[in-house]
């Protein structure tokens, strides 16, 4: 194997992903099908035995006294927000718990105030749950929405690039910017950070009423990158539990920031005891509790999996942030390299890693995408199709793989393009 350039420095070879007793370990508390190369677990992950055995004895206890288990769901819950809250460096207070990304971004879209004329500014790079999020907002509100391009070609994305076209797109009237955090039709990484700067930078003088929020979906940045959330830049945070994240499938969660939650108003009524409480005294909740509380939607979940995100939050607390970003972003480099050096491939992923998170996307020359993805099936191949219009094929190497994986994965692609050459 010869790799001409990875990271955007020529003749550089990153070094090959060697096993390690954590990712061995790791990849022991998980029920995957051996016989598959499983790089498409960023679209639905599998639960680890910690959080396998939490869901099956909550739910045992639901089945055997549903009552007396229920009664206890106010313990469980704290025991999550908690938890959830050391992991992201924040507070209890500032989280809202729901089933999903999308449910997230609608708790804060369908909750902010927004008046005519107000501007959603979004950009082109959107998944289409939050651009039809937006959408029926902008129709409910009076609101404008507006969408951006934030890079001309995504291998050669740049922070400098990005922030600009940001800064370009604020208008006085622009009141939400809503962002993805890493692209995943493109893996282009955001530098979240540096767009907060820029959005502080148009607060200045506006009341704290006319403001720039900005709303980040996050959910391929959440166990993947190692970040303390107040320090992104945003305003809102929403991410789904059960993706790179390893938590059981149907969980989520949105955090805000003091002037985040400000601005929204509850859409569905909250359950948690801190609302429900003043109210069963006579009281209005509205101050008395938590914002991020009001906010939460109530009814009843799957408390057997949101109750499981406890062991889901231990679980990445013991592989280590640190060690996780580490480690991801060392097979990301393995795989951008390896594909690209294959004739007939595109990789739409930048070399650079500071503008890529846990994925690469590309195309194949004159294939559907579709139809490479069934063709590495065939292979036992488990990869993913970019969910958008112009749609590419994607690897999504995580703390489960190795580097034998992708060196399978890219032979069983070799193929497959060698094979199509001939045709």
């Amino acid at each position: 194997m010869t790799v001409q350039r990875i990271d955007g420095g020529p003749g550089i070879v990153p070094p090959r992903p060697v096993p390690a007793p954590l990712w061995e370990w790791a990849r022991e508390q998980f029920e995957l099908d051996p016989g598959y190369v499983h790089l498409a677990l960023s679209m639905l992950a599998p639960h680890p035995r910690p959080v396998r055995e939490a869901v099956e004895r909550h739910r045992r206890a639901l089945d055997r006294n549903p009552a007396h288990h229920f009664h206890q769901r106010d313990s469980q819950v704290r025991q999550v927000l908690d938890k959830a809250a050391g992991y992201l460096r924040t507070s209890p207070d500032s989280l809202a718990l729901t089933e999903s990304t999308t449910a997230g971004l609608a708790v804060v879209h369908t909750g902010m105030r927004l008046a005519p004329g107000d501007e959603i500014l979004s950009t082109e790079h959107e998944h289409y749950a939050a651009l039809e999020l937006l959408r029926f907002k902008a129709a409910a509100s009076g609101a404008v929405q507006r969408s951006i391009r934030l890079y001309d070609h995504a291998p050669a994305a740049t922070a400098e690039e990005i922030t600009d076209a940001v800064a370009r797109g604020l208008r006085d009237t622009t009141r939400v910017l809503a962002l993805t955090w890493v692209h995943s039709g493109t893996g282009v990484k955001l530098p979240l950070a540096r767009i907060g700067e820029v959005v502080a930078r148009a607060n200045l003088g506006r009341p704290p009423e006319r403001r720039i929020l900005v709303c980040v979906d996050a959910v391929h940045g959440l166990g993947v990158e190692d970040f303390e959330v107040e320090r992104l830049g945003c305003d809102f945070f929403a991410a789904g539990c059960h993706k790179w994240f390893f938590g059981p499938r149907g969980t989520g969660l949105v955090w805000g920031s003091d002037q985040g939650w400000a601005a929204v108003e509850p859409t569905v009524t909250s359950f948690d005891v801190e609302v429900f409480w003043p109210w069963y005294l006579g009281r209005v909740p509205d101050g008395e509790a938590p914002r991020a509380r009001l906010c939460t939607p109530g009814g009843f979940p799957a408390f057997e999996h949101r109750w499981a995100l406890a062991e889901a939050f231990d679980f990445q607390t013991a592989l280590g942030k640190a060690r996780v970003a580490a480690r991801i972003a060392e097979l990301t480099a393995y795989c951008h390299a390896r594909l690209s050096e294959l004739t007939g491939v595109r990789v739409r992923t930048p070399a650079d890693p500071a503008m890529r998170s846990g994925m690469v996307c590309f195309d194949v020359t004159g294939r559907d995408p579709a139809l490479v993805v069934a063709a590495l099936e065939r292979d036992r191949i488990m990869a993913g199709q970019t969910p958008y219009r112009d749609s590419a094929v994607r690897f999504a190497p995580g703390v489960l793989n190795s580097a034998d994986d992708i060196d399978r994965a890219v032979d069983a692609l070799e193929r497959i393009v060698r094979e199509e050459a001939r045709r």
